[in-house]
This record gives structure tokens, C-alpha cells and sequence, in this order.
């Protein structure tokens, strides 16, 4: 298979305000490609700056990217998609969360904004593909079908969090990074040989709407305190908490528990319960999952594969991969670990892979235990 061609497109660059966005669309211009730059507001209160790492869509941003489209030389808008981003991304976070499930809102905004709500306008107005800045590579086979596959260094690889593009939007989207070898600080070197202002602009780490990275803050601002119980696996309570919706599969810390186990070691959260708003802990053997559910699959430019097969998964943005055989049965996938993986939350994504090829993605639903006792989210 070979890179998609490098015939000339109408390129639409989405431009973050960060380095990779710049280089990125700096890379498709250089290649001949007619660039058009576009930064996406995605907040309707975009007034604070910028903390360290943090933050999104704030003025800082919409400028930097502002300031990199001129030296590039390419056209630049701003498009206001910040209703969209809240009902698609922010909302269904929250909901989510309210849920007892762990969400991850990068592979939702890849998903609902970069690669619909903005692909979507981007071909009505006669664009032939969108540019990021992701480290990934779309490959184009003998028949014309596009694939998605894993960036070059392996290290920066985001082909996780897209996972959910499907056939249509593989097939036109265009990241000019994920064939480079090359490490971030020879990005940032790139950047500044360009004379792009962001060359030594820190990366974003954090969620981005959640600008002080204080995820349960901003949960019990908007869900509230709802005290409720901590509970062992023999459902004998042993704390409280102000809320269910502050806790994530496999946490340990913060867990406000007034004594120690029997065995004295570190307890960690099992599962979380929104019905009766219950959070149990146990030991950490039992985090070890054997086997999974997920719903929602999406063919990551393709068909659904038929039968059981062996592939490799991917459970978080930079987890490692694990060997496993998956099916299709009925819309649900059912996948089994060849090893028991630890901290499987429901609400991530599973992303399985066919060497460096991704296949789909997935939400997880239900977690079987290693072993017979399942936990379901």
C-alpha cells in the first residue's frame, strides 16, 4: 500500500494555536496543496489566557494560529463551532461521568467536530480534505480504499483517539506528521525554521475545557455533592464521598477510607455504582480483567470483520498494546484478553489493531473480572 497521493486538494488546516497544527499546515502548503487555515472556537468564553500547558480555544490561541497562517501564507478564519463542541463533547461528558462511565472527549471531538461538523463544512464548500496536526498515516490500497494506520515513531502515535473516524471521513482526511521520524523536539526545530512564533509553545495536556485540569471540580460544579457510600466487595461500608461521579475505575488516591484494610494494603476503586451512588473498593488483583464487552463500534475505513479474530488492543491514548481475539455478535463486540489487563473502565474506548492497521474502535460497556465475577459500568 502506498501514501494517499499527492495530487493538488483544496486543503482545509485546522489550526489549534500549537505546533504540530502549524506544522502540519505548513507541510500540506509546501507540498502544493491550496491551504486554507481555520481555527476552531470552541468555547463561547474564550476571555482567560493560557495557564502553563492548559486551557482551550482561549484568545492566545486563535491568535497564534492567526500569526502562523501569515507566515505560512494562507488564508485564515475563525469558525465559531462552540454550541456544537458543547452539546457533542462537554455535555456528553458530563453525562457520562453522571453515569458511573469514563469517558475520553478527544476520541468524541474527533468524532462529532474536527472529522463531521467541520468535514461536513469543509466539503460544502468544495474542500477536498482536512489537515491536523495528529500523528497518524492514511495509507491508500491497490482499490482506492484508505486505511488508517499508526504514526512512524511510535512514541508520538495518536491513532487511538482515531480510532471512531469511519470510511467517509478516512477518506478525506490528510495528516501531513505521521510519517516523520523525527522527535518533538525536531518538530519544534521544523517550527522555528519556518519562523512559526508557537515553535516553543508548550503542549496541551490536560482536557481542554477543563482549563485548570481539575476534573472533579468541575464535575461537582456541575452534577453537585451527593454524599454516598464506600463499600468493600462484601458491601460493608467503609467511607464516604461527595459524589460518585468524582471517581474513575482503578483510582487509589482520594479515597478518604478511615482505616486500613485487613491485609494493610492499598485499596482501589472496583466499580461505581450512580443508581444507589456507590463506590467499591477492593485489592488491586481485582482490577485484572479477562474479558470485555463494548458497543458502538466504528470500522475505521472499512466493514465490520466477520467471525473471531486475533488482534492487538489499545485501551487508552498512550497505553500499550495487549494481544486479544474479538467478534462481532449482534452490534455488541465481545473481546477476551490473552492476559488479564488491569483498570478497565466502562466508557473508554478499545481500539483494536491489525499490526500497525487500526480497525475499529469501540465503547466499553461491560468488564469481566479474570477469572468468573464480572463488574459492569
Amino acid at each position: 500500500m502506498t501514501q494517499t497521493p499527492q495530487r493538488p486538494l483544496r486543503v482545509l488546516a485546522a489550526m489549534s494555536g500549537g505546533v504540530d497544527s502549524a506544522v502540519a499546515a505548513a507541510r500540506a502548503a509546501e507540498a502544493g496543496h491550496d491551504v486554507t487555515g481555520v481555527h476552531l472556537a470552541l468555547s463561547a468564553n474564550p476571555q482567560s489566557f493560557r495557564t502553563g500547558a492548559r486551557g482551550c480555544c482561549t484568545i492566545e490561541d486563535s491568535r497564534d494560529a492567526r500569526r502562523a497562517a501569515d507566515v505560512i501564507g494562507i488564508p485564515f478564519y475563525v469558525w465559531d463551532l462552540a454550541e456544537r463542541f458543547r452539546e457533542d463533547v462537554v455535555e456528553d461528558f458530563i453525562a457520562e461521568y453522571e453515569a458511573g462511565r469514563t469517558p475520553n472527549p478527544c476520541l468524541r471531538c474527533n468524532e462529532k467536530i474536527k472529522f463531521a461538523a467541520l468535514l461536513d463544512k469543509a466539503i460544502a464548500l468544495g474542500f477536498d480534505a482536512v489537515c491536523t496536526g495528529h500523528y497518524a498515516t492514511v495509507v491508500t490500497g491497490p482499490d482506492g480504499a484508505r486505511e488508517l494506520h499508526r504514526a512512524s515513531d511510535m512514541a508520538k502515535d495518536q491513532s487511538y483517539v482515531l480510532g471512531v473516524l469511519d470510511e467517509r471521513q478516512l477518506a478525506h482526511a490528510m495528516f501531513p506528521l505521521g510519517d516523520t521520524l523525527t522527535t518533538k523536539d525536531e518538530i519544534r526545530a521544523e517550527a522555528e525554521r519556518r519562523d512559526l512564533a508557537v515553535a516553543k509553545k508548550p503542549d496541551s495536556h490536560d482536557i481542554c475545557f477543563i482549563a485548570d485540569g481539575d476534573t472533579q471540580g468541575f464535575l461537582a460544579a456541575r452534577l453537585g455533592k451527593a454524599e454516598g457510600d464506600i463499600v468493600d466487595e462484601s458491601g460493608a461500608k467503609v467511607g464516604t464521598h461527595d459524589g460518585a461521579h468524582g471517581f474513575t475505575i482503578g483510582q487509589r488516591k482520594g479515597l478518604r477510607i478511615g482505616h486500613p484494610a485487613p491485609d494493610g494494603k492499598p485499596r482501589y476503586v472496583l466499580d461505581i455504582s450512580p443508581v444507589d451512588n456507590t463506590v467499591t473498593v477492593g485489592p488491586v488483583a481485582a482490577l485484572d480483567v479477562g474479558a470485555l464487552t463494548a458497543i458502538r463500534p466504528r470500522w475505521c475505513g472499512g466493514t465490520a470483520p466477520s467471525g473471531p479474530g486475533e488482534y492487538t488492543a489499545q485501551l487508552r491514548a498512550h497505553g500499550d498494546e495487549t494481544p486479544v481475539t474479538a467478534e462481532l455478535v449482534d452490534g455488541t463486540l465481545h473481546v477476551a484478553f490473552a492476559e488479564p489487563v488491569r483498570g478497565v473502565a466502562p466508557g473508554q474506548a478499545i481500539v483494536l489493531y491489525d499490526g500497525t492497521r487500526v480497525v475499529g474502535s469501540a465503547t466499553i460497556a461491560t468488564t469481566e473480572r479474570h477469572r468468573t465475577e464480572a463488574l459492569t459500568g
